[in-house]
């Protein structure tokens, strides 16, 4: 490895948490509630610890978030609308990937580009406040961000909800930007190791499947004019440290070196599992009613016995996929909980009748079968003594919420980053990917049903399984290990301005193109929510 500048930043158990600065943070995620979740987890970290946070999304979004803030942390976070601008293509009340069929997300992304402009008032006008912006937190999509915030002398970190091994996997701000050649000009080139990894890694790679579909969604081009590796690409060359939501204890070490090393070639801060993932953004009183049902149901079930089943808020299923999946689930004979959420543009009835087998919910109610309609609190759900087993799209939040309960993973990865998750936690018997067809990516009801046998019926594997999965709750169940990376994170925030930003001689409060008075008439353009 290559000598640098550079020391990793990790979990250090003795540094304590108390600092000696208060910072002003900017966070700004990506338009989707897989980013916002963490992005709001992290700022009531930092304003526990007396940070002030400027919360930057649009109106709806923040709509949906504001309950989830602390009555004791609200007067440190402050929630700044950015009115997104409404483009031809994206329809009128749709502010996050959620709100959208996967084919409509690429004008989101359009719209969202546009943001560049209120944001640069945002900080035209905080730079004319007492407390001027001292970090800026951003995701993968800003790519015009960092230019933005150099020429207010504002440092950026890029906060990756992917983990290590993923971006390691992905590669260097030149392969993603396309700019060395065209050395992943193919979907064949994501389906073994880079050349930038010098260890052995013939695991962390793509199915056939998933690189087209990764290539066919990220790579190339879409209605905003930039793919979204080339924003990833471009964001990381620009901005100035990345945070990792994720650990050398779940991670090989050495995926963090060669990430900070040689990949990306500046700070990688590490941030655990950011603490425990939180409960759903949005909690109605007739939704905790619906969870007193749930429980019910699972306090007759005995311990440890039941497979829960889930797939996000935007990973589905084919029609197909769901018909093997409903017959593995029911060949298994185990009880199961299962949720079913109804793609965008279809009625729950309507979809639960064209993807479930003719007669499966009366045969499993029964059984041991339940069926959840929509929403369910997931974090309850995992966390109650009858759940044995977890049956994931293998989202990373998810993943790490299960963890930190203890849970064993039954893997069936779909989209983006998922299936390197899976390959990271069936190579170090985390989780059991469930086989699939290299090809197609299709799987049977009979590879279904063995899976879950084997983690939780066979004896000798399914008691390796758990071994592993007590491993991993002593890691991410931990609070007060889980914390220390946040203190980690914080000091690191704080020597980084004390030494790069405040003892820098050409530092200026705002640009030299800014006037006050000008930042002063922008207010209007950003409306504060309390």
């Amino acid at each position: 490895m290559a000598a640098n500048n550079y020391s990793l930043i990790k979990f250090n158990p003795t540094r304590s948490s108390s600092s000696s600065s208060s910072l002003h943070v900017v966070m700004f995620p990506w338009l989707a509630f897989g980013h916002i979740i963490p992005f709001v987890e992290l700022s009531k970290c930092l304003a526990q610890r007396g940070h002030r946070i400027s919360f930057l999304s649009t109106p709806k979004n923040l709509q949906r978030i504001l309950p989830k803030i602390p009555s004791d942390l609200s007067h440190l976070i402050n929630f700044v609308t950015l009115p997104l601008p409404q483009i031809y293509g994206l329809p009128q009340d749709a502010e996050a990937t959620i709100d959208l069929p996967h084919d409509k997300i690429q004008y989101l992304k359009k719209a969202f580009d546009r943001l560049d402009s209120p944001f640069t008032d945002f900080l035209q006008t905080s730079f004319s406040s007492p407390t001027p912006p001292d970090w800026i937190v951003h995701d993968f999509a800003h790519h015009w961000l960092p230019p933005i915030a150099s020429k207010f002398a504002v440092p950026c970190a890029f906060f990756s909800v992917f983990k290590a091994s993923t971006l390691a996997f992905y590669g260097p701000p030149s392969v993603l930007m396309g700019e060395d050649g065209g050395s992943r000009s193919i979907p064949e080139h994501f389906t073994v190791p880079p050349k930038w990894v010098p260890f052995p890694s013939s695991d962390m790679v793509y199915r056939l499947y998933e690189a087209q579909k990764a290539f066919d969604d990220h790579l190339e081009d879409n209605a905003s004019g930039v793919s979204d590796t080339y924003r990833l690409g471009s964001t990381i060359s620009k901005t100035d440290a990345v945070f990792v939501r994720s650990c050398a204890e779940i991670e090989s070490g050495e995926w963090f070196d060669l990430l900070q090393n040689e990949v990306y070639k500046k700070q990688v801060v590490q941030m655990g599992g950011l603490l425990s993932p939180p409960p759903p953004l949005i909690i109605q009183e007739a939704e905790d009613k619906k969870w007193v049902e749930m429980r019910e149901w699972l306090d007759k079930q005995r311990q440890g016995s039941v497979v829960y089943v889930a797939f996000g808020s935007e990973a589905t299923l084919s029609q197909e996929g769901m018909i093997e999946l409903a017959l593995g689930l029911e060949s298994s004979e185990l009880p199961f909980f299962w949720v079913i959420r109804s793609p965008h543009g279809s009625t729950q009835e309507d979809y639960l009748s064209s993807v479930l087998p003719a007669g499966f919910e009366d045969r499993t109610k029964g059984r041991g079968g339940f069926i959840c309609k929509g929403w369910a609190p997931q974090d309850k759900i995992l966390g109650h003594p009858s759940v044995g087993c977890f049956l994931t799209h293998c989202g990373w939040s998810s993943v790490l919420e299960a963890l930190s309960v203890g849970k064993v993973l039954v893997l069936l990865p779909m989209l983006i980053d998922q299936g390197l998750v899976a390959r990271l936690l069936h190579g170090r018997k985390i989780g059991l990917e469930i086989p699939r067809d290299e090809r197609d990516g299709s799987f049977t009801r009979d590879s279904v049903t063995e899976s879950l046998r084997v983690v939780m019926l066979d004896e000798d594997q399914s008691e390796s399984f758990r071994t592993k999965a007590r491993e991993m709750k002593e890691i991410f169940g931990d609070m007060e290990r889980q914390k220390g990376y946040i203190d980690d994170l914080e000091r690191f925030m704080i020597d980084y301005v004390d030494h790069h930003v405040k003892n820098n001689a050409n530092f200026v409060s705002t640009p030299t193109n800014v006037t006050a008075s000008h930042a002063a008439s922008t207010f209007n353009s950003c409306q504060s929510l309390k």
